[in-house]
């Protein structure tokens, strides 16, 4: 059960699937060789997962920020971030660039050798300490998972920086307005009985459609000024919503000429039809 007992293992699997791999022709047998790196994958991934369950246990309060991650788009935030990225930085320092151009690439190559070589002091000095005094963590061995930490997320960062449009600060804004928008159209939907908490609880497939109707109903008449505000051009609107922005007003216009007790009878239909 002791997490340094795991890690030793775990590096003792990839060090064993690295020696087969640099012992292997792989002109002579490309199915052994793509067999290896599969599980060289596989026991990278394990031995990242047991590191980053050493580094909650040892270094809780000193964990480099993560906060960058909210600015990803949502199709990378997957388990085996992390192993991509261990990848990645392999790939760059064997000057092979497979996601990035080349000029990207060559920028990334310093940060991509010192993660590697953080992590080998960190193997090493893990593997030492599970064959020591597999219960404790020193002050050395926290300050090197301290360095592997913060040198892991600034490669994290840069390289998917380097890769993809990250989201800039005005974008989560209205997404996080978006989110809000949402949250109060539940609030608002519970309190007039058009859902109800059991709906949520169980997931009620119907939802997927009733809340984004009504969000639009909120967010064009109760919350004016919030992200379906039609006093912003287009371009300032969410991504979500700016490419309707004329269907909106429309709608809007539609709304206000409603009085209460019709506004009462299509909310409570959109929340039934399909």
């Amino acid at each position: 059960p002791r997490l340094l007992s795991q890690f030793f293992f775990a590096d003792e699997r990839v060090t064993r699937v690295v020696a087969e791999i640099n012992g292997l022709d792989a002109e002579l047998d490309p199915q052994q060789y793509l067999v290896l790196l599969n599980q060289l994958h596989l026991s990278q991934a394990h031995l990242l997962a047991v590191l980053e369950r050493i580094m909650e246990e040892c270094i809780p309060t000193q964990r480099h920020s993560r906060d960058y991650l909210v600015k990803f788009p949502e199709e990378l935030l997957v388990d085996n971030l992390g192993n991509h990225m261990l990848f990645a930085a392999e790939c760059l320092l064997a000057g092979t660039f497979l996601e990035v151009e080349e000029s990207d690439g060559a920028q990334l190559r310093p940060r991509a050798r010192n993660l590697l070589c953080s992590l080998e002091l960190v193997r090493t000095v893990l593997r030492e300490q599970s064959l020591s005094q597999p219960n404790c963590y020193p002050e050395p061995v926290r300050a090197v998972l301290i360095q592997f930490d913060r040198l892991f997320a600034e490669f994290e960062l840069s390289y998917v920086s380097s890769l993809v449009a990250v989201k800039s600060p005005d974008e989560i804004y209205k997404q996080q307005e978006i989110i809000v928008l949402f949250c109060e159209t539940v609030e608002r939907a519970l309190h007039l009985g058009y859902l109800t908490q059991e709906m949520i609880d169980g997931y009620e497939p119907l939802l997927m459609f009733t809340i984004p109707r009504l969000a639009i109903i909120s967010g064009l008449l109760i919350y004016p000024e919030g992200p379906l505000s039609l006093e912003r051009s287009p371009e300032e609107m969410s991504r979500v919503f700016s490419p309707f922005y004329n269907l909106l007003k429309k709608i809007r216009d539609l709304l206000r000429v409603l009085s209460a007790e019709e506004l009462c009878l299509l909310e409570r239909s959109l929340c039934t039809a399909e």
